[in-house]
């Protein structure tokens, strides 16, 4: 079987769309059509069902995704390795990260690798925490680096600590208070990160049990648009420390749960059941090492408060044994 035709199967599923997968794949509609047709009678099923001038996953269609998900990753961790075995110093990267993270420390934290490893092709993906896990465990992503949440069935490494920050106008009735508890912001209007954000996920956590809901004016996949309106007298912001912080026109408090800050330490993982190159291995040092000397949001001492976690976490380096950092 011709491997490209299911990754264009994959495609089409992820698309949703047959015109928006042939624009990503860069091929014609009718050609990414037929294809989908030659494989649909090689195989002797059905996998989209045709409703109208839309397509959707046929029940045989899902049941044979997840494994054809499978076996593209197997199929590319075989020509990773071989290339390994080979002597090769290429290869390709599969990287997901918070938006936050993309814009604060990514392009420093590139930098740095591809001065090293020039070829190697870096493929970045944005995401919220929820799917950046999902990706590592299906496969889709090598490494995915964020405020993610320890499983034990994936290896990680600790890189810094993230603070939840409650951000408003100079003229609030709260803007002189360095710290705040979840209770005192939720009598105000709130802005929010959308669903699927960790930050939001420890807020509502948080929440959990309080005499009254949230009134949320916003919620949104950007925080510096939260900011902006927090800023101009319409609620409190909830976002993490990660963001950019222009200081001039806001004031900022750190949240406490209990007495203790509100926060997590972000991390990076990977899946240690699947083949995982050399070079990821050394991008892992190259991030471990650049988050230890700076990071989102290092400057604001409210961030550092945030404890260490006591699990130790794994991180490979070039000789093939692990380090321990605890």
């Amino acid at each position: 079987m011709d491997l490209s035709y299911l990754e264009h199967f994959v495609a089409v599923a992820d698309a949703g769309s047959m015109t928006l997968a042939a624009r990503r794949l860069h091929v014609s509609q009718p050609t990414l059509s037929r294809q989908i047709r030659v494989l649909e009678r090689s195989l002797g099923v059905q996998l989209f069902d045709r409703i109208g001038r839309r397509i959707v996953l046929a029940a045989d269609g899902r049941e044979l995704l997840a494994r054809s998900r499978r076996l593209l990753t197997e199929a590319e961790s075989f020509r990773e390795r071989a290339a390994a075995l080979g002597g090769g110093k290429g290869g390709i990267l599969r990287v997901g990260a918070t938006p936050q993270f993309l814009e604060a420390s990514m392009p420093q934290v590139l930098a740095l690798y591809q001065r090293q490893h020039p070829d190697v092709e870096i493929r970045l993906v944005e995401d919220g925490a929820g799917p950046l896990i999902r990706g590592v465990e299906q496969g889709d992503l090598h490494l995915a680096i964020g405020a993610l949440r320890f499983i034990e069935s994936l290896d990680s490494a600790l890189l810094y600590p993230l603070r939840v920050l409650a951000v408003m106008s100079r003229q609030h009735r709260l803007a002189s208070r360095r710290t705040l508890a979840v209770s005192d912001v939720l009598r105000d209007v709130l802005l929010m990160l959308a669903p699927g954000f960790q930050t939001r996920q420890l807020f509502e956590d948080a929440c959990q049990g309080a005499r009254s809901e949230p009134r949320v004016l916003l919620e949104s996949r950007s925080p510096q648009s939260l900011i902006a309106l927090a800023a101009a007298g319409h609620g409190i912001a909830i976002v993490p420390s990660v963001v950019a912080l222009n200081r001039s026109g806001i004031a900022v408090a750190g949240l406490v749960r209990n007495g203790r800050p509100l926060g997590m330490w972000a991390r990076v993982v990977w899946d240690p059941r699947r083949h995982f190159p050399l070079y990821g291995e050394r991008f892992v040092r190259v991030l471990v090492d650049y988050t230890w000397r700076s990071y989102p949001g290092h400057r604001l001492r409210l961030t550092r408060e945030v404890r260490r976690p006591t699990e130790a976490s794994a991180v490979p380096v070039d000789s093939g044994r692990v380090v321990q950092l605890t």
